[in-house]
């Protein structure tokens, strides 16, 4: 890797998670923020706000492409600590959480339901009630699987990349909710997406049977993750002179 290349990658690693987002025991209002608040060497900035540049130009499309450098960060960082420190070598799972995380950059994306009235869900409560076909909100099945993968992918990225907020978010709503029930919120949405097996759900519902009965694992490999984008973050602020040799 070109030593500009290893500069952008690990610069834009550095703004995605910055150590105040996870140490703030809030929701993220955006993953990738400017680093322009750190006194870093003009060349570093530079090529940080490129890269921001073209993500934030992608995400107001509303997609990122697939050899972005912010999915293939993702990729890079989930098949590492997947692999070598959970044993969760599953090629489906890893890409499908990685591409959870960069499309969760977007925060248009975390915060995309809504109910038949247009209001924005957050409560991990509320999604399962706007869920249920039978005594809930939900309209048909495919409604259910559609919220149901949701709370998943919501409930994963929550309780591993940002576990504190969920108590903060419990205390600030006078929500019954704690991280135990997201979790078995999530490992159940996974369980019963996987269910739909017919038809175009037919190909992915092994990926959702492997992602709820490893749910745990992807929780506990996403905290990984978490902590080595705040180690890499750490990196380029401290010893930037290295990143530029």
């Amino acid at each position: 890797m070109k030593s500009s290349q290893r500069l952008a990658t690990s610069g834009f690693a550095a703004t995605i998670l910055p150590s105040n987002m996870l140490q703030r025991n809030h929701d993220p209002c955006e993953l990738a923020c400017l680093c322009r608040q750190a006194e870093v060497s003009s060349h570093i900035t530079f090529q940080c706000d490129w890269w921001l540049g073209r993500i934030q130009e992608e995400l107001t499309m509303g997609i990122v492409s697939e050899t972005h450098p912010l999915r293939q960060l993702f990729m890079e960082l989930v098949t590492r600590h997947f692999d070598y420190e959970i044993g969760l070598r599953d090629p489906e799972v890893k890409t499908y959480v990685a591409n959870m995380l960069t499309e969760f950059c977007d925060t248009r994306q975390l915060y995309q339901l809504r109910n038949s009235e247009g209001r924005e869900l957050r409560d991990v409560g509320e999604m399962l009630l706007e869920s249920d076909p039978v005594y809930g909100d939900a309209p048909s099945f495919d409604r259910e699987r559609q919220v149901r993968k949701h709370i998943g992918d919501y409930t994963l990225f929550f309780t591993g990349m940002f576990p504190e907020s969920i108590n903060h978010l419990r205390l600030r709503r006078n929500r019954l909710e704690s991280f135990v029930d997201w979790m078995k919120a999530g490992k159940e949405s996974y369980y019963i997406v996987s269910k739909f097996e017919e038809f175009e759900y037919k190909k992915v519902a092994p990926t959702f049977a492997k992602l709820a009965c490893e749910f745990e694992s992807c929780v506990f490999g996403l905290n990984m993750v978490k902590n080595d984008l705040r180690e890499q973050q750490y990196a380029i602020w401290r010893h930037p002179e290295e990143i530029i040799m």
